[in-house]
């Protein structure tokens, strides 16, 4: 709501699998200080010390307070509603380092009770900021819009902030006065509550299980070790022994994570109501002007296009000598091939793979894996998964689970994708128009995801390589577009039962699964009940409600700029570079939908997302050929 006060923290996330080879077991401590320093984040590129953090904590209260004693100014003329704003961006700079010292350092320790209580320190000051200015936007909004365009206009340093202020008008209807508005910055730290609660059951609070394979070889059921033997392990029972024991866990505290599911749906649709929404999609969506069709279109037309997805499900199946195909045999590769990627080598092919974006993006990406920047391998109570987290003024700070598989290349392709957006942005916008929206967040990382498999495909000869490389990419659609369309067709399914009064328990979120399940995969997928838990270890649902439907937008949207700047004449393709590049630096300095369609794509037609399911399927026969060739 307020693009002024609500700091940008929001991490970008990729939930991708943490696939584990047995030597790298081996070769890898799960002991964070056994890991070198050049493989871990470089926290001293942020504060030195806590007594430097303190400092800074102070000083950030410090600004909010000069902040919050502005109240009642803002009318006097356009030089005291500039110096309000510049406070902000100047406890907003200071505030993102402040946060993001204690919260990196979770991320790669979730277990230290001391960074949590010094991050829950930071939550309770922004809590209290949120409250001590509830009066900010009410009180602008009391300023005629005529008189604030005359304002902008005639003060050069005001218009930095055009975009902001005059989107406040445009949610006018969705401010309250400034008792309500108060009186909703009680709850803010409250809200996160259910989240921090799922975090620290699934992660901090894990027992990972030991589990027996055929062979007698017990196994440490961490979710890397989960994931080698999913996608190692040639063996289907015990790909199935792996997938019933990690499920199990979640299992055992199926109503404790669906009441917290509960919790998240019910506070979200409380925040709308409180704010004159009609849905808790409407709210999620209003926020950056999107078109609730957009949504709601993507979800009705991939489920009305799945025939490609199970095609390849039953090709899969087929080739695996499989007679029930389950989702825990849906990572195993198609042919026996083990080749590992080590970190420094992928590094070097990930550079490589980005010439056709150009020498000064190049450049760039090559300082971006220096030391400090990425937090490189698993370690024992480490966030699983991928992000790459902006700290404006710093640099952004990647973490990776890194195990060497192909798998893994094109997640470091991925992250680093974010991690060249938020430079970019960085160096091109000022503080209030830096962060860019989710809804473009994963152009840059999908589309260099594909400039990594087109490099790749050109270096190598081996057909099972290839085959690979083609799997790769077709499970890049699978899991990114389809799956993530799944995972929004839940979300407004379950919101929708709170939002019409109906209960939100195990049964019902099961049930909802189950039908998707269903209609997407229909006899391509063996059933399996224990599978329709998938909600209940999806941290996206927990931590960012109605976030996964952009993965599948934005790999539209990739798709698209990708064939424009790789088809047609020198000009064309050098005028679709120079109109990608500009999106990357635009930060967020317009809405999304209007960034995306100067680079070229338009969602509001079905276009983008008629030709991801077409590739999908030439993709599909390609792989079919390829197939019949090695046998």
């Amino acid at each position: 709501m307020n693009k002024f006060l609500l700091l940008g923290f929001a991490t970008t996330l990729i939930v991708a699998f943490d696939i584990n080879h047995e030597a790298m077991a081996q070769k890898r401590s799960l002991n964070r200080d056994e890991i070198p320093a050049e493989y871990k984040w470089n926290f001293n590129d942020i504060f030195h010390n806590w007594t430097d953090w303190e400092a800074a904590l102070k000083q950030t209260g410090a600004l909010m307070d000069e902040i919050a004693s502005l109240k009642g100014t803002l009318k006097q003329g356009p030089q005291q509603l500039l110096k309000a704003l510049k406070l902000q961006d100047e406890m907003g700079i200071l505030a993102y380092k402040v946060y993001q010292y204690p919260g990196l350092m979770k991320n790669v320790d979730n277990g230290n009770a001391e960074i949590g209580a010094r991050l829950q320190q930071v939550q309770i000051l922004f809590s209290k900021f949120g409250t001590a200015t509830a009066w900010i936007n009410p009180e602008m909004l009391t300023i005629p819009e005529a008189t604030m365009r005359q304002w902008i206009d005639q003060t050069p340093d005001l218009k930095i902030y055009r975009f902001g202020l005059l989107d406040l008008y445009r949610q006018q209807k969705h401010v309250l006065d400034e008792p309500r508005e108060q009186l909703l910055s009680y709850f803010s730290q409250l809200n996160n509550t259910p989240s921090d609660i799922y975090t620290m059951l699934t992660t901090a609070d894990v027992k990972y299980p030991t589990i027996k394979l055929s062979d007698n070889k017990e196994v440490v059921l961490s979710p890397g070790a989960y994931n080698q033997i999913l996608a190692t392990d040639r063996i289907q029972a015990d790909r199935r022994t792996a997938f019933l024991a990690h499920y199990g866990s979640f299992e055992e505290k199926k109503n404790t994570i669906a009441s917290i599911y509960n919790a998240i749906c019910q506070s979200d649709w409380a925040s709308a109501q409180s704010r004159n929404y009609t849905s808790c999609l409407q709210a999620a969506l209003d926020g950056n002007n999107i078109p609730e069709d957009v949504y709601k279109n993507l979800v009705n037309s991939v489920r009305e296009n799945v025939a490609p997805l199970q095609r390849y499900m039953k090709l899969r199946a087929r080739t695996l000598k499989l007679e029930k195909y389950y989702g825990y045999d849906g990572v195993i590769p198609l042919v026996d091939f083990n080749k590992l990627y080590p970190y420094d080598d992928a590094k070097k092919m990930v550079i490589e793979s980005v010439e056709p974006l150009g020498k000064d993006y190049v450049e760039k990406m090559k300082k971006a894996v220096a030391s400090g920047w990425l937090d490189v391998y698993e370690n024992k109570g480490k966030t699983t998964g991928a992000f790459s987290s902006n700290v404006y003024g710093v640099h952004p700070f990647m973490l990776l689970n890194y195990n060497e598989t192909l798998n893994y290349v094109f997640t470091l392709a991925h992250e680093l994708g974010h991690t060249l957006h938020s430079v970019l942005s960085n160096e091109n916008q000022p503080f209030v128009t830096h962060n860019y929206t989710i809804f473009v967040a994963e152009v840059a990382s999908t589309f260099n995801e594909r400039l990594m498999l087109d490099y790749m495909l050109s270096k190598t000869k081996d057909p099972k390589e290839r085959i690979a490389l083609l799997t790769q990419a077709i499970d890049n659609i699978v899991g990114t577009f389809y799956t993530q369309v799944l995972f929004a067709d839940f979300e407004l399914r379950a919101h929708t039962l709170v939002e019409k009064g109906q209960p939100i328990t195990v049964d019902v979120l099961n049930g909802i699964v189950a039908d998707l399940y269903k209609e997407y995969y229909g006899d391509a997928h063996a059933p399996e009940p224990l599978y329709n838990l998938i909600w209940s270890r999806i941290p996206h649902f927990y931590n960012s409600p109605y976030y996964v439907y952009q993965y599948a937008t934005c790999f539209a949207s990739s798709a698209q700029i990708y064939n424009q700047v790789t088809s047609g004449t020198d000009s064309e393709k050098q005028n679709a570079r120079e109109r990608y590049l500009t999106l990357l630096k635009s930060g967020g300095n317009d809405y999304p939908m209007e960034q995306l369609k100067k680079a070229g794509v338009d969602l509001s037609k079905p276009e983008p997302i008629k030709a991801v399911i077409t590739q999908l399927d030439s993709m599909v026969t390609l792989l079919e050929k390829e197939l019949a060739k090695v046998k």
